[in-house]
């Protein structure tokens, strides 16, 4: 199974997310991922969405959300060049005799220390789905406290 990411632009609505989410679990598509915020347009949101499926299921999704009355368009950005970007804050535990391991897996990937006190620090990393998952795993045997992430935003590429 392919991993899809749909655009979509809609209605500043209440009741548009769960709408569109509704659509998702009626049909028995999964959503991976979904983010949403204000859009360029006034009144208008961006969401973004990634769903896993074969290419028949995402011309079925795709079809299912332009008949939603609140979505003015869909647009498959992995059918293209996109730039992809996830945040991530891990709350790591940190040892005296850990810190300075810790702070070079945070360096080699360019994340930021947001929060620090003796036992324990907040780091704040962004970058594709691979980055944080390489990040995640190697801060594991430290001991990871909590991870809260935003799931992808993303942007076709100029053409």
């Amino acid at each position: 199974m392919k991993l899809h990411t749909i655009s979509l632009l809609v209605n500043n609505h209440p009741g548009v997310l769960h709408r569109v989410a509704g659509l998702f679990g009626r049909r028995g598509f999964n959503i991976e991922s979904i983010t949403v915020g204000q859009s360029e347009e006034l009144g208008l949101s961006r969401m973004t969405i990634e769903t896993s499926g074969d290419n028949k299921t995402l011309d079925q999704v795709k079809k299912q959300l332009n008949k939603l009355i609140d979505v003015v368009t869909v647009v498959d950005l992995s059918a293209n060049t996109m730039v992809a970007r996830e945040l991530v804050l891990i709350k790591v535990r940190v040892l005296p005799h850990t810190r300075p391991e810790i702070f070079s897996i945070i360096n080699i990937f360019r994340a930021f220390i947001i929060d620090v006190s003796l036992e324990n620090l907040i780091v704040q990393a962004t970058g594709d789905r691979i980055k944080i998952a390489k990040m995640i795993e190697l801060l594991v045997p430290y001991g990871i406290l909590e991870i809260s992430r935003t799931g992808v935003t993303a942007m076709a590429c100029f053409d």
